[in-house]
């Protein structure tokens, strides 16, 4: 049964012990639409067309699995308690591959019961319908993501979507904006870089999705502005006054093979450097650009200049890094 395979996985026993230990509070109703209402919701976030089915057969496994049920509802109700405070929701992790195909779907349907949850956040704050329904239907990409890998349905990265459900992360145009704090190493690089921030501070994570068109400065533009008046709107209370990215698109290295009116060099022109990561990073260019961090660098293919600038620095003997950056907002 699902919640024996968790159980039997080390990786998750931290995880699991905080949902046993907080069942004694009061929680959040789990209740996942029926057979005849699923689909249509799963439409409406973008869930591709050959999951769905999958998605409802398994639907009714879960309801009879007790234990998976139980799950459930420690899973939902940690997302949505505290709804809307950084940091204070509950990180979905990755189940165990031996939990199977529920295993693998499990998280979706964690999101969709916490759904009218984080739609209610959403109305409570006043944000629009449409980036409302553009942020949560970022759920579709990360099952086109976890195929375009392993082949079969599942979720790729659902820590990742923890953030949408749980109104920390909106869609706002090309780019993804995550409320959050200012880390203790990354404030001191700032303040002395001139920038009056202190670790703990407010501060927006710029996020780069794929599957959104090109990076272009006129795209990044619109979605700088929208976003401007979007917290300033919506998040009063929020004074935020740095933009922060932290991607391997900002390895200053792709200046090495990128013209300088490239889409990539215009977005990292944006931004000061305020640190770098020392350890390499590999995995992460040959993960977004060729779809399997696991792909051997020999057979990486250089049909784009973004590949080949990625597959020749490798088998040059050379990696690529994460590059840490702000602009003031």
């Amino acid at each position: 049964m699902l919640l024996d395979a968790v159980r039997a996985d080390e990786r998750l026993a931290d995880w699991l012990k905080g949902l046993e230990e907080s069942e004694s509070a009061p929680g959040a109703e789990a209740r996942l639409p029926d057979a005849d209402e699923l689909p249509a919701v799963l439409g409406d976030l973008a869930v591709p067309y050959e999951d769905v089915n999958d998605l409802v057969a398994l639907s009714r496994a879960l309801t009879a699995d007790e234990g998976a049920a139980w799950l459930l509802g420690r899973c939902v109700d940690g997302l949505v308690r505290d709804m809307g405070k950084i940091g204070k929701g509950l990180r979905l992790l990755p189940l165990p591959l031996e939990s199977g195909p529920l295993g693998r779907y499990f998280h979706v349907y964690v999101l969709v019961a916490a759904l009218p949850y984080v739609r209610a956040y959403h109305r409570e704050r006043g944000i629009p319908e449409d980036i409302s329904r553009r942020t949560l239907a970022d759920l579709g990409r990360g099952l086109v993501l976890h195929r375009r890998r392993y082949g079969v349905g599942g979720l790729m990265a659902p820590t990742w979507f923890s953030l949408h459900f749980h109104g920390e992360l909106f869609q706002l145009g090309r780019l993804q904006y995550q409320r959050s704090r200012m880390g203790g190493r990354e404030g001191v690089a700032l303040a002395a870089a001139g920038l009056a921030l202190r670790p703990g501070d407010p501060c927006l994570d710029l996020h780069i999705p794929d599957y959104a068109g090109p990076l272009s400065p006129e795209a990044c533009d619109r979605s700088l502005a929208s976003a401007r008046a979007f917290f300033a709107r919506h998040f009063p209370e929020e004074r935020y006054t740095a933009g922060c990215c932290h991607s391997w698109l900002l390895d200053p290295q792709l200046k090495r093979y990128l013209p300088a009116d490239s889409n990539i060099v215009r977005f990292q022109d944006r931004f000061r450097v305020a640190r770098g990561n020392g350890e390499p990073e590999d995995d992460l260019p040959i993960r977004f650009v060729f779809g399997d961090p696991d792909l051997p660098v020999e057979s990486l293919p250089r049909r784009t200049r973004l590949e080949r600038a990625v597959a020749d620095h490798l088998r040059a003997g050379g990696h690529w890094y994460s590059g840490h950056g702000w602009f003031p907002w």
